[in-house]
């Protein structure tokens, strides 16, 4: 998971990000993964028409090719489950990097910008959430990459969920429950929940879906979170165990 500081700071790498075109200056020349004259699907150009999004498409292939499943799984199974929650993104540049994202984390390299450039543009499509639904009831647990919705905390507490948050040491971990049935653990205290209290109002969005896991197991969705009451936010799994885990 990201670390608290660079959650809080990731907002302000979406100008930087932008202009990094010395960063990224070969895969401005090389392109994606893919011939961008035979591109057709919206989320292809998108991908295109954008630098950062074409050397993370560069990056998902060329990890591609070193990649052996966890679980005995099929390999090329596993990269058309991920290409479909890309391609579901249409032109939506942050879930397509949520999805990308996750596509490199699948293949075990994911490089700390890509993570970074995912919170910031999943941070910013958030707060736009709130700011079009503002005073809104509840809505459904995001089920699709890059989708957001409004909640609300109902519960913090400890990880095994025995005691308050709120008066918890840091080794007890944090769970938080939300109106709309989602879930959020961490075996640390997690900054961005510590002065959240039962009642204020989420953006939850869903930024990764585990691909790479045993037949059934489904434990491990991860969710970008902001309380938009203290604006603190969290990076969380919906568990405690990632799939294939205790």
């Amino acid at each position: 998971m990201l670390s608290s500081n660079r959650i809080a700071n990731s907002l302000a790498l979406v100008v930087a990000l932008a202009g990094a075109a010395v960063c990224l200056g070969p895969a401005r020349a090389d392109g994606p993964s893919f011939d961008c004259r035979k591109a057709s699907l919206p989320v292809e150009k998108a991908i295109c028409a954008d630098p950062q999004l074409s050397a993370i498409d560069a990056s998902v292939a060329k990890a591609f090719t070193g990649f052996e499943p966890a679980f005995g799984g099929d390999k090329r199974k596993i990269a058309r489950a991920l290409i479909a929650d890309r391609n579901a993104c249409g032109q939506d540049a942050a879930c397509i990097v949520s999805a990308q994202n996750n596509a490199l984390q699948t293949y075990g390299n994911a490089p700390s910008w890509v993570q970074d450039y995912n919170i910031a543009l999943i941070g910013k499509k958030a707060l736009d959430t709130a700011a079009r639904h503002p005073g809104s009831l509840d809505q459904p647990l995001p089920s699709s990459i890059g989708q957001c919705a409004l909640t609300h905390i109902t519960a913090l507490t400890t990880r095994l969920g025995d005691d308050p948050l709120e008066t918890a040491g840091p080794e007890a971990g944090s769970l938080a429950r939300f109106s709309n049935g989602g879930a959020g653990v961490s075996y640390e205290r997690e900054p961005g929940l510590a002065s959240s209290k039962a009642g204020d109002p989420v953006v939850m969005c869903l930024i990764s879906i585990p691909r790479d896991c045993p037949q059934g197991d489904e434990r491990g969705r991860v969710y970008y979170g902001v309380d938009l009451t203290i604006k603190g936010t969290w990076v969380l799994p919906d568990s405690q165990h990632l799939c294939g885990g205790a």
